[in-house]
């Protein structure tokens, strides 16, 4: 039996011939490389273990004490690194879209709930901790948006199957769905006594789902199941 391990997204396969495509990002087989598991795992024991230090024998340091100074080998020549590309590396490297998503994803529902709770109790002050909530999540998510650009990027090489198309649709219908909430209840401030209310209502229930699904499939994308 071989083991498979997705280009894209790391996903590790084990049988003779790898998946048509990745179930966990959806590339297809072409994107898949056999590799040595037996070899990975000693590679990973090897940097975590240093290697032990032999004492060395008199005649070890007799010839170490003869011998002529080794010529050190050039350094290979280094690579002009833009800034932009450093911070964009550095934004992967230390997970900054995973991050980041916690605040707007833990302030939705929030909203939300206050939202609801202003319309069926008819309170204007929860409706303006509700409009609060939404500001505080539309000063967040560009950064959102641009760290979970940078990584799909980066980290997924920007590949464009039916999940991450699903993760984008559902990001720009959360954006969007914050920006007609927050400009509806500012526009009309007393909208969740209207008769037309429940519309604000189902925009704000789209806003939440639509972010749940984007965070459910990036779940699927970290943890690979």
């Amino acid at each position: 039996m071989k083991t498979w391990q997705c280009t894209v997204c790391k996903y590790i396969h084990k049988g003779d011939a790898p998946p048509e495509k990745c179930p966990i990002c959806g590339v297809p087989a072409s994107k898949f490389i056999e590799i040595d598991p037996a070899e990975a795992e000693a590679l990973a024991a090897k940097k975590k273990r240093p290697p032990a230090k032999k004492a060395a024998s008199p005649d070890d340091q007799a010839k170490t004490e003869t011998a002529a100074p080794a010529a050190p080998e050039p350094a290979p020549p280094k690579k002009d690194r833009k800034p932009y590309d450093i911070l964009t590396d550095l934004m992967v490297q230390h997970h900054a879209h995973p991050v980041s998503v916690h605040f707007p994803n833990g302030v939705l529902p929030v909203a939300v709930m206050v939202f609801v709770l202003a319309w069926l109790f008819d309170s204007t002050l929860l409706s303006q901790v509700g409009m609060v909530n939404l500001i505080f999540v539309l000063l967040v998510l560009p950064f959102v948006l641009y760290s979970g650009v940078i990584e799909w990027q980066k980290k997924y090489m920007q590949a464009m199957t039916v999940i991450f198309k699903i993760k984008i649709l559902a990001a720009a219908i959360t954006t969007a769905s914050c920006v007609i909430s927050l400009a509806w209840v500012l526009i009309e401030p007393d909208v969740l006594t209207r008769p037309h209310a429940w519309a604000f209502i189902l925009i704000n229930v789209v806003m939440i789902a639509a972010a749940g699904v984007a965070g459910h499939i990036g779940g699927k994308l970290v943890f690979k199941d």
